[in-house]
């Protein structure tokens, strides 16, 4: 079997060709190829694979608009029936139900990933910064602080256009009733006056100036001058990212391990916003196989399902597994917040390019990024979004 994952260096990558062996030797004559295909490329080229019929038998899978359009088209393997009871019993239903379509299972539930900013906590002391902000006033008084600290506040690496747009993703689930974001997942339409909203948010955060020196063409996560690499080498602050964040700055540190002084704080709420506070972005990674990959291909899920796996899989990403034995494990207390405010929140939320497609997703990012560009407006993300949903 072939299996498309998106580490490219480091523990994780490890952990992949690690639970490869591992399967194959509990199961001779089962191999299993490790390939890698870069994150940014990653939906591009699986969704290439599938319409030419070469898909890996195991990928990630995204889930959302993305997995519903593979179920659509028949590309993706209906695990209902397959998973174990041992794997049932330390796999909440929840996750499961991240991971399904009309009461079927279409990925193994692998890691929880919310959104929040993740910061260094030496440099908000050195800004003369007590404790985190909890209101959009708040942050912005605290961005002035670190710049007055000669600190560049906020990283982001704009060049990736999907970072720059879980901005806009945030601001839009404090601007929106849970309603109206689940709503448009099926209708594609966006006449709800909070997508404005949001993107007017944006537009006078980023005028403030928080982003670091030249982020329209900073990447992500690839490199000490990535955003997540800005943070790991105490150049910026903060950073808006998903929670496998920690995993990607342990890779860029100066001596590659865990960045001692990291913490995190929930996007912070917005005064007047009809989104239902305490409410979290973000969703559940997860492993899918392709329509016509082997039965040993769901045998593999349940294994990387396993406590076992599920401890190795969180000690390689630093990222909260979906595994309540294994959730035991976790010692980082950045973690321990992001388990704890994931599990109190009254809405979550998929990041939006994910519910509302490739297509639409697309769209929105780029027109998010054109906003930070002062090429676009809050007008510009609702009608360039409004009109990939037309197109399909």
């Amino acid at each position: 079997m072939v299996l498309w994952q998106n580490s490219t260096t480091g523990p994780g990558l490890q952990f992949w060709k690690d639970a490869a062996a591992g399967f194959e030797k509990a199961n001779p004559g089962v191999k299993i190829d490790v390939q890698t295909v870069q994150n940014e490329d990653f939906d591009g080229k699986l969704q290439t694979a599938m319409n030419s019929g070469s898909a890996p038998d195991i990928f990630l899978q995204r889930g959302g608009g993305k997995m519903q359009a593979m179920v659509d088209a028949g590309q993706v393997k209906d695990i209902t029936s397959g998973i174990s009871a041992a794997t049932k019993k330390v796999i909440p239903d929840a996750s499961f139900g991240a991971e399904s379509i009309d009461g079927k299972v279409y990925a193994m539930p692998l890691s929880v990933l919310p959104s929040g900013i993740w910061y260094s906590k030496d440099l908000f002391e050195k800004a003369g910064i007590d404790g985190t902000p909890g209101t959009l006033d708040e942050l912005n008084a605290d961005i002035q602080k670190l710049k007055d600290a000669d600190i560049q506040p906020v990283a982001l690496g704009a060049k990736d256009a999907w970072p720059a747009a879980h901005w806009y993703y945030n601001f839009a689930l404090r601007e929106c009733a849970p309603t109206a974001i689940t709503d448009a997942a099926k209708s594609k339409t966006f006449t709800d006056p909070c997508w404005l909203k949001a993107g007017q948010d944006l537009a006078t955060f980023n005028a403030t100036k928080p982003f670091n020196n030249g982020f329209l063409t900073t990447a992500a996560q690839q490199g000490a001058g990535s955003s997540a690499g800005l943070l790991a080498n105490k150049k910026a602050a903060m950073e808006l990212m998903g929670a496998w964040d920690p995993g990607v700055i342990a890779s860029l540190t100066p001596d590659e391990k865990p960045l001692p002084d990291l913490g995190w704080f929930p996007f912070p709420e917005i005064s007047g916003g009809k989104g239902e506070a305490g409410s979290i972005l973000g969703g559940v990674d997860g492993y899918s196989c392709s329509q016509n990959a082997p039965a040993a291909c769901v045998d593999f899920l349940n294994y990387i399902a396993t406590t076992e796996q599920q401890t190795a899989y969180y000690k390689a990403y630093n990222s909260p597994p979906v595994n309540t034995e294994a959730q035991k494990a976790v010692s980082e207390s950045y973690l321990q917040d992001v388990v704890k405010t994931y599990n109190a929140a009254p809405f979550v939320s998929q990041w939006l390019d994910t519910v509302y497609g490739q297509n639409v997703g697309n769209a929105l990012n780029v027109s998010v990024v054109n906003l930070l560009a002062g090429k676009g407006t809050a007008a510009g993300i609702v009608q360039a979004t409004a009109d990939a949903a037309k197109k399909g």
